[in-house]
């Protein structure tokens, strides 16, 4: 039992006990409600359209699920091609780099040691020529490797579109 002081001004504290509320009435058993929906029989049309949809749920989840699949896999695929080609061809641009270097550091050690003017001249002249094929060879040797890279990085892409529009077209 609570005690409950009751405050009234001007007069002495009163202390009141209180009795406990009464327990709220028994509800009906949770169990006969149950048995209630258990005697209503739903209508074999109705059973029948609900199977038909989870088996077309289950279904389109599996297809999902499998294109979603493919799909990790071309893009595993893509990164790994793109991560392939990249370094191969940073590795073709620093051998492009490394050969120029070395061509200006041959030119610096000739020039230095000439005799004439004219010898300068000479050597300026083929050093230049020698350059302009040394960069249109390396453009060549990168524009065709970047080619065959986005030929061979598309591949995989034009292959799983091709299979998505036969797909949609049997569907």
């Amino acid at each position: 039992m609570a005690e409950v002081e009751k405050i009234v001004a001007g007069k002495p504290v009163e202390k009141t006990i209180r009795a406990p509320k009464a327990a709220p009435a028994a509800k009906a058993d949770a169990t006969d409600a149950f048995q209630i929906a258990a005697s209503f029989d739903v209508p074999e049309v109705f059973r029948d359209v609900a199977e038909k949809s989870v088996k077309q749920a289950k279904d389109g989840y599996e297809k999902l699920r499998t294109a979603a699949e493919e799909a990790t896999d071309l893009l595993e695929d893509q990164f790994e091609t793109a991560r392939t080609g990249f370094v191969e061809l940073n590795g073709k641009v620093i051998e492009a780099a490394k050969a120029n270097a070395d061509a200006t550091f041959r030119f610096a050690k000739d020039i230095l040691a000439v005799k004439s003017f004219a010898e300068a001249i000479e050597l300026q002249t083929a050093y230049a020529r020698n350059q302009f094929e040394l960069a249109s060879a390396q453009a060549k040797d990168l524009q065709e490797f970047v080619q065959k890279y986005s030929t061979e990085a598309s591949q995989p892409l034009k292959d799983a579109f091709g299979k998505f529009v036969k797909d949609a077209r049997a569907a």
